[in-house]
């Protein structure tokens, strides 16, 4: 048969375009092949995640009246290179197993814990007994080299830092520095407002909150945490910590005594009788030793449950008239005016706590239960307060005096601003304390470990790179066959 010319021509038409498609479609899986094969390689290389390990932080907190231990853990990867560090044991520890860090002394003591190494702090009860500090310190560095990580380094903190780290513990407890959003990030809280921070120990207490920042002076500390800049006045009273200061009030009583086999002390409950030896009150740095000091001396108070005789003589311990500043606290310690929400912990809690005050309260109120609890005799107040040991129960009256004191004459609290002091011991579960806030600055000095994971596990980059290869490979085979049996 014989088609026609115009049919003949059709068919030609049709096979040139067919080889056409089939060029265009061989050519394009080729060019898809060497793309995806540069794309795998490319991925592999550049886009890599960041797996973090969690860092941990341990803190030894010997002070003056008890001894714990703090563990702590954070994430590697921080926010703004601080650590978002949580609280995950605390325990007290029996005086033996801090022998060789004490050794007749009292310090506090820090030390954090990563791959990376350690370094620790130390705050001292005596920050002037340098060759004691020195001691101490060649003692902890020796015993931390001993234990199964790389230690650094050790040194000693001061009470202004002490209060800073109080002052970061309370305000990052009750996120004031970062929260979670709704997309479950980290983020700055808007409008976030600080709260100052007081801490009563048993040989110290400390008082921080922020302030403005072009207020400067040796009480001035800066700082920087989760990118943002806080400027903090802080002081420590050495020798104003809970018992320190009972031994001064102690002192006063047995000065007003001629009879050392009966001085009567109106900060003891009526009714309460104790003896105790010279040494309890004087073998001490914050307390002047009488002239013919016998250590041995026994003393014998009779309690009388005075509560206006045992304020006035709690008032005689501090220097409320000298001031060289514009502002003072007490003895001639610069302070500005306080402002804003406080939150007062440690000794402050337990003694709020006894009146039955512990949160948020009035100074009205403060000051009228201190009154009733000190005008309580002895077997009564037992009975009220069962399951308070006597040795503690009998120096309540004293404390609720002395936070008094330190707060209305001392820091200059008043009527409106004591509503604004919440007293607490714990914030989330976590005790408050300098310890946390310590860990939460150190975070910034400790470098994170990280390690660099491709996004492809070896064995799939490998399969993808011999899949596309072997495809690329296969569509150069098949254009070069097409392009031969397009030109024979």
């Amino acid at each position: 048969f014989f088609y026609p010319i115009s049919c003949q021509q059709k068919m030609v038409s049709k096979r040139k375009v067919g080889y056409k498609c089939r060029i265009a479609g061989v050519l394009l899986l080729l060019l898809a092949s060497i793309a995806a094969l540069v794309a795998v390689a490319v991925i592999q290389d550049k886009w890599r995640f960041k797996q973090y390990n969690l860092e941990y932080g341990i803190v030894i907190d010997s002070g003056s009246s008890r001894s714990n231990v703090y563990v702590y853990e954070w994430p590697g990867e921080k926010e703004n290179e601080t650590g978002v560090v949580k609280q995950i044991a605390n325990c007290r520890v029996a005086g033996e197993s801090l022998k060789m860090l004490k050794h007749g002394n009292h310090s506090k003591t820090a030390w954090t814990k990563s791959s990376k190494g350690a370094t620790a702090g130390m705050r001292l009860l005596h920050d002037k007994d340098e060759q004691r500090s020195n001691e101490i310190l060649a003692r902890l560095r020796e015993y931390l080299s001993s234990l199964p990580f790389s230690f650094q380094n050790a040194s000693i903190i001061t009470g202004q830092e002490e209060g800073l780290y109080g002052w970061i513990t309370v305000n990052y407890l009750k996120g004031n520095f970062i929260e979670k959003n709704l997309w479950n990030t980290y983020a700055r809280p808007q409008g976030a407002k600080t709260v100052g921070s007081m801490d009563l120990g048993g040989a110290s207490t400390q008082i921080a909150f922020a302030v403005q920042e072009d207020l400067s002076g040796p009480d001035y500390m800066h700082v920087q945490l989760y990118g943002y800049p806080y400027n903090v006045y802080t002081h420590s009273y050495l020798c104003y910590g809970k018992n320190e200061a009972e031994k001064k009030v102690l002192d006063k009583v047995v000065q007003e005594s001629s009879d050392p086999a009966n001085i009567i002390n109106p900060c003891y409950p009526k009714g309460f009788t104790n003896t105790m030896n010279a040494s309890a009150i004087y073998e001490t740095a914050c307390t002047k030793k009488p002239p013919n000091y016998n250590p041995e001396q026994k003393l014998s108070m009779v309690g009388d449950g005075d509560s206006d005789k045992c304020g006035s003589i709690v008032k005689s311990i501090f220097d409320f008239e000298t001031c060289s500043s514009s502002h003072c606290s007490f003895n001639n310690v610069g302070q500005p005016p306080v402002t804003g929400e406080f939150m007062a912990y440690a000794g402050f809690f337990h003694t709020a706590k006894i009146l039955l005050l512990n949160g948020t309260s009035d100074l009205d109120q403060f000051n009228s239960s201190l009154t009733k609890f000190c005008q309580t005799q002895w077997t009564p107040l037992k009975k009220e307060k069962q399951g308070v040991n006597d040795a503690y129960l009998k120096s309540f009256c004293y404390s609720a005096h002395y936070v008094f004191t330190l707060l209305v004459d001392g820091y200059k609290f008043d009527k409106e601003t004591w509503k604004n002091i919440d007293f607490q011991k714990e914030v989330k579960n976590t005790s408050i304390g300098w310890s946390l806030g310590y860990m939460l600055s150190m975070s910034n000095m400790i470098p994170s470990e990280v390690k660099e994971l491709p996004p492809m596990t070896d064995p799939v980059f490998a399969g993808l790179i011999f899949l596309f290869s072997a495809l690329t490979i296969v569509t150069v085979v098949i254009v070069f066959i097409i392009l031969i049996r397009t030109c024979y």
